[in-house]
């Protein structure tokens, strides 16, 4: 575009333009050139987002399979990381999220070798989740209680065990139906049911 008129922005740029040595110009094109050739080689970007989505699909189709099967058993629930955490934040709504939180300790615990380790885990537990006013004190009875506390003396990757499954049972036979027909539940798998039924359509 030529101007004539004196200050015209186009003008200026032209004459910047002018200024610069040939060798930069000509380094300039070169380069958007290049940039050119990137941009529009196949499989830089295009092939990329395609798996990419599939990917992404792949993740949703087994997420939403995962969602489905929480509600056929408390084990298929406690199995899935995601279920465990959908769980964990309808506990915290009932104010009983401890349960959870004592038995996921107490599978950490488990895998504990050594044996300095496993003593000193088994106390923290304890006083965390198993004593009388324990800051997070599970609901089991006195006698689990006691007998998870003289287990304490001889520390072994078993000494919870029974507090564990009566934790567990508490969780399972209370909180967990609570769970399946809460809203949150509900809503997560209309929409894995919904996803379901759109990839059955598209196949």
């Amino acid at each position: 575009m030529s101007c004539w008129m004196p200050g015209c922005p186009a003008l200026s740029m032209c004459r910047g333009l002018a200024a610069l040595p040939i060798t930069c110009l000509e380094r300039a094109k070169d380069l958007k050139t290049r940039l050119g050739i990137l941009l529009h080689k196949p499989g830089l970007g295009h092939k990329t987002g395609s798996s990419s989505k599939l990917q992404l699909g792949s993740r949703r189709r087994d997420s939403s399979r995962e969602v489905l099967e929480w509600r056929e058993s408390f084990d298929q629930l406690l199995k899935s990381k995601s279920g465990v955490n959908a769980f964990h934040t309808f506990l915290k709504t009932e104010f009983s999220e401890e349960n959870l939180d004592f038995w996921l300790a107490c599978e950490d615990f488990k895998k504990t070798r050594s044996k300095t380790k496993l003593a000193s885990k088994a106390n923290r537990i304890f006083e965390e989740f198993v004593q009388n006013e324990a800051p997070r004190e599970v609901n089991i009875d006195h006698e689990t209680r006691e007998i998870t506390r003289k287990n304490l003396s001889g520390a072994t990757s078993a000494c919870f065990n029974e507090a564990q499954a009566k934790t567990r049972t508490l969780m399972e036979k209370d909180s967990y139906p609570r769970f399946l027909k809460s809203a949150s539940y509900q809503d997560m798998s209309r929409q894995a049911a919904s996803r379901g039924t759109s990839k059955r359509s598209h196949t």
